[in-house]
């Protein structure tokens, strides 16, 4: 009998999430558990062994396995990655260093830069040179390769990258020093800028292979214990990661092109939004995902959320545009700000209470969990506020402690500001939701969006808990907690499928494009799609191709990404793409441009499986019983401390409806449903959350 389990497991920085899908019946399952930062691996299948466990199974009946880690995006912030060596063309050792030649706060005196990942002393040029046009002016000249080299091996590098100009046009001279390195020294990591990044832009396209090569051998040590510990206890299916654009690919290129997990965890995330946004039918949506450590927004559109193909990793203003490593490579579009559960909150140095980005993580963890921690954080202010209940936590297993939440915010925050514990809890849930309201509204904005047209979907162990503070604060009407909110990202890996973007530098103005040539290069690119995702299991019917552009009007520095059509281009094609990229520079920048020659840099290729045909059937849809359990003092900022109904997710069947305040308890979330509010569940299991004209 063919296997039909598959297990999502995303490690979060607080919490590690699992669910087991079972694709013969459509019934899923959950754990979450803190995260074992001393052996994730071996976390990893402890977890896994508990869920099966728990439902009848043992892992030898799991056929896939997803995987979503942080992994990436903590070695390059924690600086805990390889050490690296660069090979790049002479003249151009400094680049890493001199990057866009831009401040991102020009009033700042004390500007910070993160430091490159390669120091100057392992970055080593060679003789060479191709043009502009992929043409040959300097041919490679080994003994320079062979003289860093000799330098790598003295300094015990531990990978290799190679950047040479414009080698996105022309890939010869850096495969030849690939053999070179292979011959010299077998085993060693190397990355091709031609291969993770081949697009225009020498600063950025080199900072991405050196990113690549700096995580390579740490995701190679770790997808290998893994998996080692995976085949120990009997599991003999398929390892699969999450790609940042969000879809999944094998293991075997995420050791290869391991910079493209960086934000696996709130990629699936997103792709869980998708799934649900659909299943609810509502289009235009904004993705709310609150974990331990930080929130995630991500605006969906039509069913799709935003992509970008740039990333900035370890910026040194965290959430400062332009103060990070820039990154070439396809991301979904999100924000992010240091806003969890475990947000720690602190008076900074006015004397004014702040909240983060720091975060207690899963050890030692809010004040309330008992693990040794003292400072008071956003689950500490909501413990104490009544929105979590001190039996609900993670099903019992971890116990919250009301008395070490209320010492925690009367030591740092109330008694400083002479005020009580539970105004000072009120000022951390007030702060925590503002920031994040803040971003939101400025992120909508800066997309041509009005958040009061938009439905809110949280999810997240803390997302349900914030999301009605939040919508008040944007003018949205309707939020939406899908079952399993909790541990939603895990469940996201599992309604995803395979998916590679493959790109293309290929500089013309739309007059002058050879289409011939064009179709060829789009058919190379089609062949290379189709070969990652047929290895990666997808039967060759289901591949689905989408096409897209870089487009700008002549004599601008930078691109507007429009969609392309499919099929061979020919002289007819310059009109469908002209209207494509108008189109999305409007909606984009509220203004059309006519009679100024458009001009295309890059080509891109999106490569995905056919969508699963998927029937979820969540553990509540079993259930029957009362759905309310009790009732407690809940404080709420338009009304203080009033009664609040306490209900039990498990026994809210399709078409309940009930007035706020109300608090939804479940094992992975908790859900706040605020005074003058109505709570209801859809025939998804959806829980809906509509707020009255007095809310706002």
């Amino acid at each position: 009998m063919p296997k039909k389990l598959r297990i999502g497991v995303d490690v979060g920085g607080t919490f590690t999430d699992f669910v087991l899908l079972n694709e013969e019946t459509g019934e899923v399952h959950f754990w979450k558990s803190l995260t074992d930062y001393s052996d994730i691996a071996d976390a990893i299948v402890k977890g896994m062994e508990a869920l099966t466990g728990k439902h009848g199974f043992r892992l030898e009946d799991v056929a896939h396995v997803a995987h979503a880690t942080t992994l990436v995006t903590n070695a390059i912030i924690e600086r805990r990655g390889a050490r690296v060596g660069l090979i790049t063309t002479r003249g151009f050792r400094d680049t890493l260093e001199i990057g866009r030649e831009a401040r991102y706060d020009i009033y700042d005196l004390f500007l910070e830069r993160p430091d490159p990942l390669v120091p100057r002393e392992l970055r080593c040029e060679v003789h060479e040179r191709i043009d502009a046009k992929g043409t040959v002016v300097h041919r490679l000249r080994e003994e320079d390769v062979t003289a860093a080299l000799d330098l790598f091996e003295r300094r015990s590098v531990e990978a290799i990258a190679v950047a040479f100009m414009h080698s996105y046009l022309n890939t010869d001279h850096e495969r030849h020093v690939r053999r070179l390195i292979h011959d010299r020294m077998p085993g060693i990591p190397v990355s091709l800028s031609s291969d993770v990044a081949p697009e225009i832009r020498e600063y950025e396209r080199t900072n991405t292979a050196c990113a690549n090569a700096y995580v390579q051998p740490i995701v190679r040590t770790y997808l290998s214990s893994l998996g080692e510990r995976l085949r120990k206890v009997g599991f003999s299916g398929s390892l699969q990661l999450m790609f940042s654009e969000g879809g999944m690919t094998t293991a075997r290129i995420a050791c290869d092109e391991p910079i493209k997990l960086i934000e696996s965890g709130p990629a699936a995330g997103a792709m869980a939004s998708v799934y649900f946004a659909n299943v609810a039918n509502v289009r235009d949506v904004i993705s709310f995902d609150m974990g331990g450590t930080t929130a995630k927004m991500c605006l969906l559109e039509n069913g799709e959320p935003r992509r970008s193909n740039e990333f900035e990793a370890a910026r040194a203003k965290r959430f400062k545009k332009g103060s990070g490593l820039p990154l070439k490579l396809p991301v979904i579009d999100l924000i992010e700000i240091g806003a969890g559960g475990g947000s720690i909150a602190h008076l900074n140095a006015m004397g004014l209470p702040k909240v983060g980005p720091v975060s207690a993580g899963s050890k030692p963890g809010p004040a309330c969990y008992g693990l040794g921690g003292t400072k008071p954080t956003v689950t500490d202010a909501n413990l104490v506020l009544g929105y979590l209940s001190p039996k609900n936590s993670l099903g019992g297993k971890v116990q919250l402690d009301l008395g070490k939440a209320a010492n925690a915010i009367r030591d740092v925050i109330a008694d400083a500001l002479e005020t009580t514990t539970v105004e000072g809890a009120a000022g951390i849930h007030d702060i925590v939701n503002e920031a994040m309201a803040s971003a939101t509204r400025m992120y909508l904005t800066e997309n041509g969006k009005d958040p009061s047209k938009q439905s809110l979907l949280a999810f997240g162990g803390a997302g349900p808990s914030h999301a009605f503070g939040i919508a008040r604060r944007l003018g949205i009407d309707r939020i939406i907690i899908p079952p399993g909110a909790g541990v939603m990202s895990a469940l996201g890996m599992l309604v995803s499928s395979p998916t590679t973007t493959v790109s293309r530098s290929h500089m013309s103005r739309l007059s002058l494009i050879d289409w011939a040539e064009l179709t060829a290069m789009f058919r190379e690119m089609e062949d290379a799609g189709r070969a990652l995702l047929i290895d990666a299991g997808t039967a060759d019917g289901d591949i689905i191709f989408e096409r897209s552009a870089d487009l700008r009007f002549a004599g601008q520095g930078f691109e507007v990404c429009a969609p392309v059509p499919l099929g061979t281009f020919d002289a007819g094609s310059r009109q469908a793409i002209e209207d494509s990229f108008i189109q999305a520079y409007e909606a984009l920048f509220g203004r059309r441009i006519e009679g100024v020659e458009i001009e295309a840099t890059t080509w891109r290729l999106r490569a995905k499986s056919a969508p699963r045909d998927l029937n979820l059937r969540f553990p509540v849809a079993t259930m029957n019983g009362s759905p309310q359990k009790g009732s407690r003092k809940v404080w709420f900022s338009e009304s203080g401390y009033v009664d609040c109904k306490i209900l039990d997710r498990l026994f809210m069947p399709p078409g309940f409806e009930c007035l706020g305040p109300a608090i939804v308890e479940e094992t992975e979330t908790t859900i706040v449903a605020g005074p003058g509010s109505r709570l209801s569940v859809d025939p998804s299991l959806n829980v809906i959350i509509d707020l009255g004209p007095g809310t706002h």
